[in-house]
């Protein structure tokens, strides 16, 4: 005896091999390799200037072209990876003095809220003070700013927005790119006609 299936049952299995795919590529938001970008980008449109957001609330935080390679010779390791988009970047794994470790991106500038006073002490970054960097709109930490030791404990947003002296580390996992957050979103079937 031979089975059909139904187009309404291959409909069901394709929506759910598409969503399956949809969740696979929202966890790859690291692909390595320039193959994968180009076909990352050939496949949503990403441009090098995609959007990254909060993974939490998913609020504005920065784009492609904010990001900016600081190395230290204090990351337990490196690598160069292709962020969605095409965007290559360095990606630096750090551990705190607690244990926990951490894959980092650097940025120039991000829209984020930094909490003052900035501490020298246990810096992955030698010769720059750190401080907490949070969403502004959740306030989940999403990782640390940095800012030459030399400078006060405690400094305006706007004095350290405009030096390049300063740069961001922002934790990898808890940013999101906007065309990987749009790629998840699906019409409701009631909307549909």
């Amino acid at each position: 005896m031979r089975c059909e299936r139904s187009p309404r049952l291959q409909a069901k299995q394709l929506e759910r091999f598409i969503l399956i795919m949809h969740f696979i590529l929202f966890m790859l938001l690291v692909c390595p390799g320039e193959a994968c970008a180009a076909t990352e980008e050939a496949a949503t449109g990403t441009s090098t200037d995609a959007v990254l957001l909060c993974r939490a609330c998913g609020h504005e935080l920065a784009v492609g072209a904010d990001i900016r390679s600081v190395p230290s010779r204090r990351a337990l390791s490196g690598r160069n990876d292709t962020l969605v988009g095409g965007r290559r970047v360095d990606v630096q794994l750090f551990q705190n003095p607690h244990g926990h470790r951490f894959e980092v991106i650097t940025f120039r500038q991000a829209d984020v809220r930094l909490h003052w006073p900035a501490d020298q002490h246990f810096s992955w970054f030698p010769g720059f003070s750190w401080t907490v960097a949070t969403c502004p709109r959740c306030a989940t930490h999403l990782g640390w700013a940095f800012q030459p030791s030399v400078w006060p404990d405690t400094v305006t947003k706007s004095t350290f927005d405009e030096s390049d002296q300063t740069f961001l580390a922002l934790i990898a996992h808890r940013l999101l790119t906007e065309d990987f957050a749009s790629s998840l979103l699906m019409t409701p079937k009631s909307f549909t006609s």
